[in-house]
């Protein structure tokens, strides 16, 4: 059976939507990647042409890219791409994507400032209103990273786990929001770090974030977090003075 009969015909429900977001995840992977950077974007007739789907497929795509802010619909100029200070930065898929472009220590910058600014409030929020299960949750991502350091469990999954338990300890759902940006600066800080022969997460490091948290200390929860972070952005600054000269 053809494919435009099964997305007129009784699969359409399921299958539609299958269609949808795999046509979703293959533009927006190719505008925040760069492909339209130096192209004109297709028009709906083209695109539903180059990807075998139906013009209501396409059509439902350019709508979730366009609440996306990837995209735009303008009189007389058709569908074009927003630059990048009109994009969803908090939207999974688009985080999703960036993780995908090119490595950029800028936007790893970027990043990590962001990190900077939410994360140790975090983890004074914790200090202060997480509960027994919290720190049962930080714990785990701690044991976890222990383990990762003997090649029992995953590193970067470790850290992560870590990181979450924090945000989400906070008692603050507004905090706890902010997971997604925590996960894809993790897995770009990674990418950074494992290029510097020795350099890993520092266990010790997290622990002291970890103790303050249980010691129901919010300043020091608070200054230990920054100091983990702030620890990403020396290496950052000292990789752009490296090639800067």
């Amino acid at each position: 059976m053809e494919l435009s009969t099964l997305v007129r015909g009784e699969g359409r429900p399921e299958l539609g939507r299958n269609l949808t977001y795999g046509l979703l995840d293959n533009l927006g992977r190719a505008i925040v990647t760069g492909r339209f950077e130096r192209e004109a974007f297709p028009t709906e007739a083209e695109l539903a042409k180059q990807h075998g789907v139906s013009r209501s497929v396409t059509r439902e795509a350019v709508k979730m890219l366009t609440a996306k802010g990837l995209l735009s619909a303008r009189p007389r100029q058709g569908t074009v791409v927003q630059p990048t200070t009109s994009w969803n930065l908090f939207d999974t898929d688009v985080l999703r994507w960036l993780l995908e472009r090119q490595f950029s220590v800028e936007l790893l910058k970027q990043f990590n400032q962001l990190r900077v600014a939410i994360e140790p409030e975090a983890a004074a929020l914790a200090a202060r209103f997480a509960d027994a299960d919290d720190f049962q949750r930080i714990n785990d991502g701690l044991d976890r990273m222990k383990a990762a350091e003997q090649g029992h469990d995953d590193t970067l999954e470790a850290d992560i786990a870590f990181h979450i338990a924090i945000l989400r300890g906070s008692g603050n759902p507004f905090y706890a929001q902010f997971r997604e940006v925590v996960t894809t600066a993790l897995r770009t800080s990674i990418r950074f770090t494992n290029r510097i022969k020795g350099r890993s997460a520092s266990v010790a490091d997290h622990a002291a974030v970890r103790d303050a948290i249980v010691g129901r200390d919010p300043d020091g929860a608070r200054t230990a977090m920054r100091e983990l972070i702030g620890d990403v952005l020396e290496l950052i600054d000292a990789a752009e003075a490296g090639a800067a000269r």
